[in-house]
Parts: C-alpha cells; sequence; structure tokens
C-alpha cells in the first residue's frame, strides 16, 4: 500500500506544486492588504489551482509515455507508467477523473465572479492537455514557456485576485508576470536536464531550440525580470512606512538563492538537476510566502 501511494505521489510530481500555490497565494495577500478578501473563493481557488497542475503533471506523464518520450531509468524524476509501475489506462482514467473533478470544484467560484468564469475554467482544463497532447503539444515545439507564462502567472494571480477582491489590479498584474518568469525557470531546470532525452525523441523543447547554454543564460535573467516587475512595490516600501522596514530585503533574499542555484545548475547534469528543480520551487515558494507577510503586515 505505502509503495503504491509512494508511486501516486510521485506522478503528481509534489516538488513542482509550489508553481500553482505561489500564484494564487500572491493574490491572496494583495487583496487581503487592499481590505478585500473572501476566504470561502480563495480556498477553492487555491484548491483549484494545485489540482490542475495536478491534471497537468498526471497529461504531461501519459502522453508523454505514448509519444515514446520518457524512457525507463531516466535521469529525471521515476515515472511510474514508464517504470511499469503504473497500468497507462489507469493514468489515463485517474487524469480524466482529476480533470472532471477540477471543473466541478472551479464551478463554485462562478457566484463570486460569474458565469464568465466558466470560459476561463474551460481554458484552463484545455490548456492542461494542451500541454502535452493534441494536434500541436506545446511542450513538443518550444511552446511550455509561454503556456507557464499564462497558466501559472497571467491567469492564476489575476482571476484569483479578481474573484476575491472583485475586480482587477495593477500591483496584481505585474505580480502574475513576476511569477511567471519564476514559473518558466522550475520548467527550463526540467527541460535543461531531459535535453539529450528530448532531443532523440524528437521533443523540441526550447533548450534543444537554443541550447543549454542559452537556457542557463535564460534562467538567471528571469530571475531578475521577475523582481524588476515589482519595482513598484520595492520602491512604495523604501517611502510608505505602511510597510515594515524589512519588506525590503525580500527580492535580496530571493536573488541570492536564485544566483545560488543557477550556479550550481550550470555545473550539474542528469539526474544531479533533480534538486536543482526543487530548489527553484523551493525558491519561489520562499520569495511567495516572505512577500506575502509584508502585505499582511502593512494592513
Amino acid at each position: 500500500m505505502k509503495k503504491k501511494l509512494k508511486i501516486w505521489v510521485e506522478a503528481i510530481r509534489p516538488r513542482t506544486l509550489p508553481v500553482s500555490v505561489s500564484g494564487v497565494v500572491i493574490a491572496l495577500a494583495l487583496a487581503y492588504c487592499h481590505g478585500r478578501l473572501q476566504w470561502v473563493p480563495a480556498v477553492i481557488c487555491l484548491i483549484f489551482a494545485v489540482l490542475a497542475q495536478i491534471v497537468s503533471n498526471l497529461a504531461n506523464e501519459y502522453y508523454d509515455f505514448l509519444r515514446g518520450v520518457d524512457k525507463a531509468g531516466r535521469a529525471g524524476f521515476r515515472r511510474g507508467v514508464t517504470e511499469g509501475d503504473i497500468s497507462p489506462n489507469t493514468l489515463k482514467r485517474v487524469t480524466f477523473a482529476t480533470l472532471i473533478v477540477t471543473m466541478a470544484i472551479g464551478c463554485g467560484l462562478i457566484p463570486y465572479g460569474g458565469w464568465w468564469l466558466v470560459a476561463v475554467g474551460a481554458l484552463i482544463g484545455i490548456g492542461a492537455l494542451a500541454y502535452s497532447t493534441g494536434p500541436y503539444p506545446l511542450s513538443h515545439h518550444a511552446l511550455g514557456e509561454p503556456a507557464v507564462m499564462v497558466f501559472y502567472g497571467l491567469i492564476p494571480v489575476n482571476f484569483t485576485y479578481y474573484v476575491v477582491e472583485g475586480n482587477f489590479g495593477a500591483m496584481a498584474m505585474l505580480a502574475s508576470i513576476s511569477i511567471g518568469f519564476m514559473g518558466v525557470n522550475v520548467l527550463l531546470v526540467n527541460n535543461y536536464r531531459d535535453v539529450d532525452d528530448d532531443r532523440e525523441a524528437g521533443k523540441r523543447t526550447s533548450v534543444v531550440v537554443f541550447g543549454k547554454q542559452a537556457a542557463a543564460l535564460a534562467y538567471l535573467i528571469n530571475g531578475f525580470v521577475a523582481m524588476a516587475m515589482m519595482s513598484p512595490l520595492w520602491l512604495m516600501m523604501l517611502i510608505n512606512k505602511q510597510y515594515p522596514a524589512w519588506g525590503i530585503a525580500v527580492p535580496i533574499v530571493y536573488l541570492a538563492m536564485h544566483i545560488a542555484t543557477w550556479a550550481k545548475m550550470r555545473t550539474s547534469e542528469g539526474a544531479a538537476l533533480n534538486p536543482l528543480l526543487g530548489a527553484t520551487a523551493r525558491n519561489m515558494l520562499i520569495f511567495t510566502l516572505l512577500l506575502s507577510l509584508v502585505l499582511v503586515f502593512a494592513v
């Protein structure tokens, strides 16, 4: 029983889940700072975001297996269906069952944001699958990074903020781009690790197309761009005593972790990159939690 549970835990890729959590938490912190947070839709948004990422992770494992992208003994995290621990049909059923549950939970946001959110939810559901399958799978055509920016940055931050606060906001938009760039870095590490296997399988990720050196440079730049996007907030922290004095240390702490992770990334290969994928997601989550604390204390 424990072995089966471990296999399914590995399938949902818990190390990557901070990517979906971060966007929602930042939006909730901004709404709380503005005095408009509603807790019921906040919880629904968080559950929906995490489940949507799990759907995407499961679908990615299933459809990459069908396409022959993943191989047994791969450098990346263990894939249950590839190693024979999970049958393809079982994985497919669980993927679509989870998708149905996710969409049902998302419907709980309709009373707070209106029926037009159904279209947003449908787009998210399609995106979770389109990343790995369909006539033009995004992850196979160097479009994984734009997809992450949209589905783990722009959409979760802005629409969570809208649902719990009642409006869209300029700071939420900047935060969504910042979170998006950090999420893109998690994918970059993943594709940086898998570049040889992906090239052999004909999967044209951005790292396959542009090379590892360009990917490492993009990773470094993305962290600085993510902090630069939040410049108006850092400036307000300097001139507005409403914010705690230690708040301005948040981007410094993040960049210190980011540069350290990047330095290890440049000198690592294969399975040695697995901890760095988790470290990249960890950096993102630490930034999110620290910034959220600043916003909470600013109330």
